[in-house]
């Protein structure tokens, strides 16, 4: 008995090895159908058109010096940003001397009154 359940397992097997090739070729028949098919032709076309055209378009980006248009954009984007923190620095020292002169001036200011007011009065 055990050679004809070896012999069934055998057998299945085959017949499942024969239908996945039966099945890889009507893949593989189809695949070939769609190919030369009008639709498929079309949309092949149209994507290799649209590729062309992608292309084109790169090619005329990188002959019209965008990149370099854009790195010299950036330098003078740089420039001005330098530029501008020098200022604010200038800035910022100038009103940090007069706040200091205005605040020595109260100083002295206080200093005044304060003598005056520890000045013994006449009179």
């Amino acid at each position: 008995m055990e050679a004809e359940e070896k012999d069934k397992k055998e057998s299945l097997i085959d017949k499942a090895k024969k239908l996945v090739d039966k099945a890889d070729d009507f893949i593989d028949d189809k695949v070939e159908d769609i190919k030369k098919s009008e639709a498929f032709q079309k949309v092949k076309e149209t994507y290799e058109k649209a590729e062309d055209f992608v292309e084109d378009k790169i090619e005329d980006i990188k002959k019209s010096g965008v990149k370099e248009k854009l790195e010299a954009f950036a330098d003078k984007a740089e420039d001005k940003a330098e530029d501008a923190v020098s200022k604010l620095k200038d800035l910022s020292k100038k009103v940090a001397e007069k706040t200091a002169d205005k605040l020595e001036d109260i100083a002295e200011n206080i200093k005044k009154k304060t003598a005056e007011d520890t000045e013994p009065k006449e009179g």
